[in-house]
């Protein structure tokens, strides 16, 4: 006890300016806005330790203090953070914008104040476990960090669940640090990202308590470089091999957002991705893949198109193509159910298999709360058709020559849990999507670093095929095989990648992240006990 004190002497005393409640506000929304710049495609992750640590001393040096001012100080963390870490879906309000524009700011801002509710719980639970009248407190620098990625996952799971941003993702700029996804997931390394970022002030904190505590405390900093290094030798002893007579060619045809759904481009657009398919090569391509919604009419109820399809195919060659499918087919059509689809098609124009997607973007695909929101004259970004309904859930389709594959269209790829039906481990994930809603913002790179982290995550290679943004070929440990440019009219021509067995993410998934965050806290708590 006597050491605790010691070092609370030796700690900077908090400036008058500080103490005011409004200022530390102000303070913890700028450190959450600045600590979204540790995101791809900045990747800036270093000021994270300077911004976590910041507000960690801040809140050390507060001393005791009402419940609900913590709640409030975690929840202008979190604002600032989804603020800037999102703020690229205005984007997509620009696309129709006397339609839409004037919701922009309900839509960001909304949704950045509801996600910043998680983090806002989160300080609450964080204060609960470090409560100094507990018999086993956990440290600060320990409980942040774990309730952050526990309510993490409570954000990826709850009301459909929006993952997107999760602090994980900054791996995608730590070199090897990401092979570690292949063990913990994105959820385990939110954890291990905020807590390397909290050691600055554990080192400063506890640099003269128990002897057992600052060995805990060295031993975390260590455990950035050895997992660092545990991934470059990952990747080194894991070198992309080809799967034999599989060549891919992802088609970006680069369309304009607002011209995509105008009846008088169709066949415009449909006569475009046959030629960019049919595109001569030395080693022409066995499985051709079109992005989400690649064409703006009914491709399985459009007879002509699956004929000239079939013709571009030949007899050798399938294609998968993201489509807008209805069904059943009556002659009813006015409560038929819309689906966003992808239908495997092969050279006789005839379609051999469907995949649905059934985690529809909220907001952009349907409307939460729509009995509130509608009568105040909001509605769904996308409204063609009018109304898509969700699939049956994940599931792998055999595709003719590459083997089984399972399917990720377009949002679902930001999800690391239920990617894959159990018993269904395909060889290889295609994801179809359009990017064209956010232009060239920092949305489609982080789309991308998503479908990333799922190829290491889940060790399958991931074939990516965008309507615009970027187009990619991933191996199983997340490297690039082939890649488009930023919203290029282009085709990326590519082997596909061999699958890893099963990672321990795979299958164990959550549970493997929730086992090392509670391991750490464990031990944590232990250590500190035995300090006091």
């Amino acid at each position: 006890m006597t050491g605790m004190k010691r070092a609370a002497n030796t700690e900077l005393a908090m400036p008058d300016m500080l103490r005011r409640f409004w200022v530390q506000v102000l303070l913890f929304l700028l450190a959450g806005a600045v600590s979204a710049l540790a995101l791809p495609p900045i990747g800036w992750w270093p000021v994270l330790g300077l911004t976590f640590s910041g507000i960690l001393w801040i809140r050390d040096r507060r001393g005791p203090q009402r419940w609900r001012s913590d709640g409030l100080l975690g929840f202008s963390f979190g604002f600032g953070y989804f603020v800037v870490a999102l703020h690229w879906i205005g984007v997509a309000f620009f696309v129709n914008a006397d339609d839409y524009l004037w919701m922009m700011p309900f839509a960001v801002g909304g949704l950045a104040a509801f996600l910043a509710l998680y983090w806002g719980l989160a300080f609450l639970l964080a204060r609960w476990l470090s409560h100094s009248k507990r018999r086993l407190p956990v440290p600060a620098f320990l409980a942040l960090p774990f309730a952050l990625a526990l309510m993490e996952i409570l954000r990826g799971v709850l009301f459909t669940g929006f993952p997107w941003a999760a602090p994980g993702l900054v791996a995608e700029g730590m070199g090897g640090v990401l092979q570690f996804a292949s063990i913990i997931g994105m959820w385990g390394l939110s954890f291990l990202v905020l807590l390397w970022a909290a050691l600055p002030f554990a080192l400063v904190h506890y640099w003269r308590t128990g002897l057992g505590l600052r060995i805990f405390v060295w031993l975390l900093i260590a455990s950035l470089p050895v997992c660092w290094g545990w991934g470059e030798i990952r990747l080194r002893a894991n070198p992309t091999s080809a799967t034999a007579d599989v060549r891919l060619r992802l088609v970006q045809p680069n369309l304009p957002q607002d011209d995509k759904w105008r009846d008088a481009n169709a066949r415009q657009i449909f006569e475009g991705l046959l030629a960019q398919s049919a595109q001569s090569t030395s080693k022409p391509p066995t499985h051709v893949i079109w992005p989400e919604s690649s064409v703006p009419f009914l491709l399985d109820e459009s007879p002509g198109a699956l004929l000239a399809i079939g013709q571009m195919l030949g007899p050798n060659r399938i294609l998968m193509a993201g489509s807008i499918r209805r069904e059943p087919r009556t002659k009813d059509t006015s409560d038929q159910p819309y689906f966003t689809s992808v239908e495997v098609i092969d050279g006789a124009g005839t379609i051999g298999g469907v995949y649905d997607k059934w985690r529809l973007v909220p907001g952009g695909e349907f409307l939460p709360l729509a009995w509130l929101l509608e009568p105040l004259g909001f509605r769904k970004v996308v409204n063609l058709p009018e109304g898509f309904s969700a699939g049956p859930g994940p599931h792998s389709l055999e595709v003719p020559g590459a083997g089984l594959a399972g399917f990720l269209i377009c949002y679902e790829a930001v999800f690391p849990d239920r990617l894959i039906q159990k018993g269904e481990r395909p060889q290889w994930i295609i994801n179809v999507t359009n990017d064209g809603w956010f232009g060239t913002s920092v949305g489609p790179w982080q789309h991308l670093a998503q479908v990333r982290m799922r190829s290491v995550e889940q060790g399958l290679p991931i074939a990516r095929a965008a309507n615009t943004g970027i187009s990619a070929i991933f191996d199983p440990l997340g490297r690039i095989v082939a890649a488009s440019r930023m919203s290029e009219k282009t085709v990326v021509d590519g082997i596909l990648p061999k699958p890893l067995p099963a990672t321990l993410f795979a299958r164990f998934g959550i549970f493997a992240s929730l086992s090392l965050m509670l391991l750490l806290v464990v031990v944590g708590s232990m250590l500190t006990w035995r300090n006091r």
